[in-house]
C-alpha cells in the first residue's frame, strides 16, 4: 500500500514538471513570436521610409498613370525605358588593354572601356590606335628599332593596366576635358620621369670617362699646306654647291604614348554609345552644342593616281594625284566621278592605239589609288586630263587637282638633293622651278602637299612668292605634346594636314582644329590607311569640324567603309534638315574671270592637252 503512494507521488510530480515545461516552452514561443513580429514591422518601417525617401511610391504612381493612359502594346519594355531614364549616369568602373596588329601585321592598342550601367558592369566600346604617327614615319624619323612599336604597346598595357584604369575608375566618359587632362598628365610625369633617368645615365657614363681617359698627348702641328692655283680652283667650285639645311633632329618620343589616342577615342565612343547618339553628334556638342543647327560636312579628297617611289616606273614626284572639289558635291557624285575617271583612265592606258602616254603598269598603291608606271610627270597628268576631257568632267573650274609631292621621301643626303626621278637628281631651287612649270602648264593644279622638306623654308617661301596667286601650298603640321616643342611651319603655307597621331587626344585634336578655324587657311584631316576596320575617324572630322578629309583611293574594304560613313552621315543630317552647304573658295577666285562653266571646263582642259601637243 505505502508502495503504491509512492509511485502515484511520483507520477504526479512528473506530470507537473511536463507541465510547467510546456508552459515555459509556450511562453517562450509568444515571446519569439513577439519579437519576430516586432523584427518585420520595424524591417517593414525601414523599407517604407527607404521607398518615400526614394520617391519610389510616387514614382510607381506616375508610372502606372502613364502605362494606364497609353496602353502601350509592350508593357515591360514601356517600363524599362521609363526606369531606364531614372537609371544613374554610368560611370567607367574599369578600362583595359588588348594588342592587335593592324594591315601591315604591325602591333597596335585595343582599349575597352566599362562602365557600371544599371549596377552591372558592361563592355561599352573600344577603339583602336596603330601607335606610327604616318608622317613621322614618312620623313624618316621615327625609331628604327623594329620592335618599338611593340614595345610602346606593350608599355601602354603596363599603364593602363597598374594605374590608368584605376585613375579613371568613377569618370563619366562625357567628361571629355577632363578625363583627357587625368590621361595627359600621366603622360607629362611619365616623360619627366624618362628624362631624369636619361640625365642620369648620361651623367654616370660621362664621370666614367673622365676616370678613365688618359692624359693626352699635345698634337703636333700641322704642315702649312701650299696654296697652289689649282687647289683655289677646287675651293671656288665647291662654294657654288648650296648646301642644304640639315635634318631637324627627330622629336622626342614617349614608349606607350599610344595610349593618349586610343583611351580618349574610347572614351567619346562610350559617351555615345551610353546617351544613344553618334559619335560626331556626341563631338560637336564638346566643340559647340550651338554647332548642330548646320552641320558642316568634310570634303572627300579622294586618290585617283599615284606615281610615287613606290610604284614601278622612274617618276617618284606624284605620290598621289587627288580631286579636290570646288563646288558643293555630294559623296556620292564624288565617289561617282572617282570610279569613272578611275575606269577612263585604265582604258586609256592599256588601249594599243595610245600613243601619247605609253603603255602603263597598272596595280594598286598601299593608299588604294591606282598605281602607274611613267617616266615623267606631265606623262601622268596627260593621262588624267584626257580621261576628263572624255568624260565631259568640270576639270579647272568646280575640280581641282592637289598633288601629294611627298618630297621628304625623295631626299638623297649624301648629295643633298631631290631624286624627282630614278636618275635625275634637282636641287631645292630647281624643284621650285619644275613646280612653276607643272602650274602654269597644268593650271587645274590647286594644291601642292609637301612639295619640300620643312628645312627648305627659303624654298618655301620662295614657291610662295611665284605660284601662291594661283596654287596653296599645304604641309603637315605635326602634332607637338605638352613635353616637346612644337616646330613652326614654314613660311608661305596655306593649307595644313592633321593626323590623330598616337599623341593626341581629342581635347588636343578639338583645340588644334579651332586654333587653325582662326586663320584663313584650311585643314585636312588625313585618315591613316593602316587603322583597323573602324570609321570612326569620319565622325571625328565631321565632328571636329574640317574642312577636308583624305581617306585615299577607292580600293580596300577599310578604306571604302570610311566613305560609305561618310556618305551615311550627309544622307543622315539631310533628312535631319541641318545640312550646312560649305561655300568652298580658293584664295584667288575672286579675281578669275567668269566663264559658262562647261565651256570653261572642256576649254581648260584642252587647252592643256594642246599645249602639251605642241
Amino acid at each position: 500500500m505505502s508502495g503504491d503512494c509512492c509511485r502515484a507521488t511520483a507520477g504526479l510530480k512528473q506530470s507537473g514538471e511536463r507541465s510547467g515545461a510546456r508552459s515555459r516552452r509556450s511562453n517562450m514561443s509568444y515571446k519569439s513570436a513577439l519579437k519576430a513580429e516586432q523584427e518585420l514591422y520595424e524591417l517593414k518601417s525601414r523599407a517604407a521610409e527607404y521607398y518615400r525617401a526614394n520617391r519610389v511610391p510616387h514614382t510607381l504612381e506616375e508610372l502606372l498613370n502613364q502605362l494606364f493612359a497609353e496602353k502601350p502594346s509592350d508593357i515591360y519594355g514601356y517600363m524599362a525605358n521609363y526606369f531606364s531614364r531614372l537609371a544613374h549616369t554610368p560611370v567607367i568602373s574599369s578600362i583595359a588593354g588588348r594588342e592587335v596588329y593592324d594591315s601591315r601585321g604591325e602591333a597596335a592598342l585595343q582599349v575597352d572601356v566599362y562602365c557600371m550601367v544599371r549596377n552591372e558592369e558592361k563592355l561599352v566600346c573600344s577603339a583602336v590606335n596603330t601607335g606610327l604617327d604616318e608622317h613621322r614615319a614618312e620623313s624618316g624619323d621615327a625609331v628604327a628599332d623594329d620592335n618599338h612599336q611593340q614595345a610602346s604597346v606593350a608599355t601602354a598595357l603596363e599603364w593602363i593596366r597598374e594605374q590608368l584604369s584605376s585613375m579613371l575608375c568613377g569618370f563619366n566618359p562625357a567628361h571629355q576635358t577632363q578625363l583627357d587632362k587625368v590621361v595627359s598628365d600621366f603622360l607629362m610625369a611619365r616623360y619627366l620621369e624618362e628624362q631624369d633617368a636619361h640625365n642620369s645615365n648620361i651623367k654616370s657614363e660621362e664621370e666614367e670617362k673622365k676616370i678613365e681617359r688618359a692624359p693626352e698627348a699635345t698634337p703636333p702641328p700641322q704642315p702649312a699646306q701650299n696654296k697652289d692655283k689649282k687647289g683655289e680652283k677646287g675651293k671656288k667650285r665647291n662654294s657654288v654647291e648650296k648646301l642644304i639645311p640639315p635634318l631637324d633632329p627627330p622629336p622626342p618620343v614617349l614608349p606607350g604614348a599610344v595610349v593618349a589616342a586610343a583611351v580618349s577615342l574610347a572614351a567619346a565612343k562610350s559617351a555615345a554609345s551610353l546617351t544613344a547618339v553618334p559619335l560626331y553628334r556626341h563631338i560637336i556638342t564638346l566643340r559647340d552644342p550651338q554647332a548642330l543647327s548646320a552641320v558642316f560636312m568634310p570634303i572627300p579628297l579622294l586618290t585617283v593616281l599615284s606615281c610615287g617611289k613606290a610604284s614601278a616606273g622612274k617618276l617618284n614626284l606624284l605620290e598621289e594625284l587627288i580631286l579636290l572639289p570646288t563646288r558643293t558635291y555630294s559623296t556620292r557624285e564624288i565617289v561617282v566621278m572617282g570610279c569613272e575617271l578611275q575606269r577612263e583612265i585604265k582604258r586609256i592606258s592599256t588601249s594599243t592605239t595610245t600613243s601619247k602616254t605609253g603603255p602603263a603598269v597598272l596595280g594598286v598603291s598601299e593608299g588604294g589609288a591606282l598605281q602607274l608606271s611613267l617616266e615623267r610627270s606631265e606623262q601622268a597628268l596627260d593621262l588624267l586630263m584626257e580621261a576628263c576631257v572624255n568624260l565631259k568632267l568640270p576639270m579647272g573650274t568646280e575640280l581641282r587637282l592637289a598633288i601629294n609631292c611627298a618630297a621628304h621621301k625623295l631626299m638623297d643626303y649624301a648629295k643633298g638633293k631631290y631624286e624627282v626621278m630614278a636618275g635625275t637628281l634637282k636641287s631645292p631651287d630647281e624643284l621650285v622651278d619644275m613646280y612653276v612649270g607643272l602650274v602654269s602648264k597644268y593650271p587645274s593644279i590647286a594644291a601642292l602637299i609637301n612639295p619640300f622638306r620643312k628645312e627648305d623654308e627659303e624654298q618655301w617661301l620662295k614657291l610662295s612668292s611665284l605660284i601662291g596667286h594661283s596654287c596653296c601650298l599645304v604641309a603637315d603640321a605635326a602634332y607637338s605634346p605638352c613635353w616637346r616643342d612644337a616646330k613652326p611651319l614654314p613660311q608661305g603655307v596655306t593649307w595644313v594636314t592633321l593626323r590623330h597621331g598616337s599623341e593626341m587626344t581629342l581635347t588636343d585634336l578639338l583645340h588644334t582644329v579651332s586654333q587653325r578655324a582662326g586663320t584663313d587657311g584650311e585643314t585636312i584631316l588625313a585618315v591613316s590607311s593602316e587603322e583597323i576596320g573602324d570609321d570612326s575617324m569620319v565622325d571625328v572630322a565631321v565632328g571636329v569640324g574640317v574642312t577636308f578629309i583624305k581617306l585615299g583611293g577607292l580600293s580596300g574594304g577599310s578604306r571604302m567603309n570610311k566613305y560609305n560613313r561618310l556618305q551615311s552621315i550627309e544622307l543622315e543630317l539631310q533628312e535631319q534638315g541641318i545640312l550646312g552647304m560649305r561655300q568652298m573658295k580658293l584664295p584667288w577666285e575672286q579675281e578669275e574671270v567668269e566663264l559658262n562653266p562647261e565651256e570653261a571646263n572642256l576649254i581648260g582642259a584642252e587647252q592643256c592637252l594642246q599645249t602639251n601637243r605642241d
